[in-house]
């Protein structure tokens, strides 16, 4: 038996003869071999499975190292208004001693809800 790609996935090819008395393996094996229910997986994707993307991304590893809630942060920079992105970047590294990371998540989440 080989094996080929075709569409991204791997399927099992019959080879030409078959012994007798052996059974004969389906001509495309189903993806579900290997990753579990595929009829029921396939189209599950839940909001509790997908990864948080963005500047919100960091922000349980802010609150961890800083010790502060992301709320805390964000009234930091909303006090500092109106101010330019990089200037509120600048206040939270000088006077709060953030990383430049970090201060741009926070800065950039602050503006984008505040449509600034």
């Amino acid at each position: 038996m080989s094996a080929f790609r075709l569409g991204g996935t791997r399927r099992s090819v019959v080879s030409a003869t078959v012994r007798p008395g052996t059974k004969r393996p389906p001509l495309f094996a189903p993806p579900c071999d290997r990753i579990g229910n595929y009829a029921e997986n396939r189209f599950d994707h839940g909001m509790t499975d997908a990864p948080i993307k963005g500047p919100a991304s960091y922000f349980p590893s802010i609150e961890k190292k800083y010790g502060r809630p992301i709320a805390d942060w964000q009234g930091i920079v909303r006090a500092h208004y109106p101010a330019k992105h990089m200037e509120l970047v600048a206040i939270l590294k000088s006077e709060h001693g953030l990383g430049h990371g970090h201060a741009n998540a926070i800065v950039a989440h602050a503006l984008a809800e505040d449509k600034v």
